[in-house]
């Protein structure tokens, strides 16, 4: 269930601005999504980049080597927008669910 969740979380981050893969691996952790492992970010950065939902841009670290920061492209967007309908349409379902099961 992670996976396909994993794929809207990582866009929810990279709408808000272009991050690298350890920056989201840390903002993944700060909101709980600790058993998220950072080598399981990159196959699905690599996913979303091939189907043209974020673009990749090398850019100079001041610590270190350089860095491949992500963005969303508009099909990207889009992705997000129809995870978002999605995530509520099942919230919704659960809700009722779980309220009229008690």
């Amino acid at each position: 269930m992670l996976k396909g969740l994993l794929e809207g979380c990582i866009l929810s981050i990279i709408c808000e601005k272009e991050v690298y893969g350890y920056e989201l691996s840390e903002k993944l952790h700060e909101a709980g999504l600790t058993m998220v492992k950072e080598g399981s970010i990159y196959p699905v950065l690599l996913r979303l980049q091939k189907n043209g939902w974020i673009e990749g841009t090398i850019k100079p670290s001041v610590a270190g080597p350089d860095r491949k920061y992500y963005r969303l492209t508009v099909k990207g967007e889009q992705a997000l927008q129809a995870f978002d309908d999605s995530w509520e349409q099942l919230s919704r379902a659960i809700a009722y669910l779980r309220g009229s099961l008690r």
